[in-house]
């Protein structure tokens, strides 16, 4: 039976349809809080403001992260309007530039079958896809990441000439800057980190001499310099709550209250790695033999994989999208090990995948009964129909891939990564009601409806992420700063830091005439009924109670 991987009509084929389905996926669902609400509006209140150097949320100054997707963000929507696709076009783009450059450097390395196996390993792992399609700046910082890590390897790889060398070098430098960019020093410490080690592993201490240092550095610096001056000069607080307070203080302690077990991202990994689990271990192992090369690529991305893995397992703070940087390196050892695979290492991979398949088939039933509260059954019965495809998709990935390992183990592979892609996408489709709960987007006519241009908006005991995006409108904090402490701490009186303050605010205006709008938690809704508080309810659900002034 021919290979697929031989005819570019059938290559092309596939690709054209996973960018129609990565596509369209970007703006298949409501954006979800939190990070999607919040990077979005964001972006909004930068192309709104025309301010481009100090960065906003909710109006006030937030200073966790530098400006990168935001900028990219900011221009989307200057170019394309507000929306869903729009805020997610740049993290789709970046999942894209990570599986081009993790299969071009394959190519270069191994050749083009390698090429196309990364290609179709990291474009169908399951959190790569994922990430590919949430608008957080974790996916951002991985396809930076990525191109640094491909830049060096195709820079030091053998036989590389001396202006590959120079080019890769400086695609390294400028990764790492745009790294640091997206999200901060890890963008280059991680980086870093991994070359001391690769060095002193490999005893390769001419390494250092082929870096470019020179080069590099100005083209680092004159990518990051510029922002970080500026930012600075517009705002002196910045760089100690920038440098010490997100950077060392978020490694070393739990004050973002994100901490973990030491084990806490080992089943993300298995989850991720899908649908090529079977395959992990092998491949990390087989990456440790020795390769007859003066530059041992796979113990660098042996070094990639495992050190990043380790860094963020011991840091204070803990996020499931963390370990994403690795997902490239990982999808061309994997590429390496389809190549050299036994038949029976590969029936016993998609065979894994085909009992997840059916053991989800099974238990998709379940689904609709997980709700605890009366409200989450028409969220958990919306996402059955979607969790049967998916598990549908698996199971025939897992099977075709089974019956075409002796056969065609090309099209063993590329079965298994289409289906599985396509069932990850169904997953997200299938959380989209929940999704649409948590954003709060059921309420916006009501709220609409009430909102003219001086209209105040607040929110009291509770930020809503998602809803300032879709109202275009900034609201008014009471009581709860929320992760806007540091920037109300700056300007207090973008905010009411009494409950009690607001409730004359709230009665001056009804005397007034005049309206307003306010999100509030039910135990805070009861409070102010006690009160006696003039009020109307024009949204309520077990999340949030909206109210406007009665009429």
């Amino acid at each position: 039976m021919k290979s697929p991987y031989d005819s570019p009509r059938t290559l092309w084929a596939i690709l054209f349809g996973f960018l129609v389905v990565w596509f369209y996926m970007l703006g298949a669902r409501t954006l979800v809080p939190t990070d999607e609400g919040r990077y979005a509006e964001m972006a909004r209140e930068m192309a709104a403001t025309g301010d481009w150097i100090t960065l906003r949320l909710n109006g006030i100054k937030y200073f966790e992260k530098p400006p990168l997707q935001n900028w990219m963000n900011a221009l989307t929507f200057s170019l394309f309007g507000l929306g869903d696709w729009q805020a997610r076009l740049w993290t789709g783009l970046c999942g894209l530039i990570g599986i081009a450059a993790a299969s071009y450097t394959a190519l270069k390395l191994y050749g083009r079958r390698v090429a196309i196996n990364t290609a179709c390993v990291l474009g169908a792992s399951f959190y790569w896809a994922a990430m590919g399609h949430i608008n957080s700046l974790d996916m951002g910082l991985s396809s930076m990441m990525t191109l640094a890590l491909c830049g060096l390897l195709l820079a030091q790889r053998d036989g590389a000439s001396a202006n590959e060398q120079r080019n890769g070098m400086l695609l390294c430098w400028a990764g790492m800057a745009l790294a640091t960019m997206s999200k901060g020093l890890i963008g280059f410490v991680l980086p870093g980190a991994v070359l001391v080690l690769y060095t002193i592993w490999s005893r390769d201490l001419g390494l250092w001499l082929r870096l470019h240092m020179g080069k590099g550095l100005l083209l680092f610096f004159a990518i990051t310099a510029p922002w970080f001056i500026l930012v600075w000069q517009a705002n002196p607080e910045h760089p100690h709550f920038f440098f010490i307070h997100e950077h060392f203080q978020r490694f070393t302690s739990t004050v973002h209250k994100r901490d973990g077990a030491w084990y806490y991202f080992v089943p993300l990994l298995l989850i991720g790695i899908l649908p090529w689990l079977g395959l992990l271990i092998q491949s990390l192992i087989t990456s440790l033999r020795k390769e007859n090369t003066r530059f041992q690529v796979k113990k660098m991305l042996f070094i990639w994989v495992t050190f990043i893995f380790f860094f963020f397992s011991i840091s204070g703070s803990k996020l499931p999208s963390y370990i994403l940087p690795i997902f490239p390196a990982l999808a061309i050892l994997i590429a390496c090990q389809l190549e050299q695979i036994s038949t029976f290492s590969l029936r016993l991979n998609a065979a894994l995948m085909l009992t997840i398949g059916a053991v989800s088939l099974a238990l998709t039933p379940k689904i609709a009964g997980m709700a605890k509260h009366a409200y989450e059954i028409p969220f958990y019965a919306a996402m059955v129909p979607w969790a049967y495809v998916a598990a549908g998709l698996a199971f025939i990935g897992g099977l075709s891939a089974l019956a075409f390992a002796k056969r065609n183990k090309d099209l063993s592979v590329i079965a298994l990564a289409c289906c599985t892609f396509l069932a990850g996408q169904a997953l997200f489709l299938g959380h989209d009601t929940w999704g649409k709960y948590n954003a709060g987007v059921y309420h916006l006519d009501a709220i609409k409806a009430e909102l003219k241009s001086e209209t105040p908006i607040f929110s009291v005991g509770r930020y809503e992420q998602a809803l300032p995006f879709y109202l275009q409108r900034t609201t008014i904090l009471v009581e709860h700063p929320d992760e806007m402490q540091f920037g109300v701490g700056i300007e207090p009186a973008l905010w009411i830091p009494k409950q009690t303050d607001f409730v004359l605010k709230w009665r001056d205006m009804h005397a007034k005439g005049q309206n307003a709008v306010a999100f509030v938690r039910q135990e805070i809704y009861d409070d102010l009924q006690k009160q006696a508080m003039p009020m109307r309810v024009i949204g309520h659900d077990p999340k949030r109670v909206i109210i406007a002034m009665p009429r």
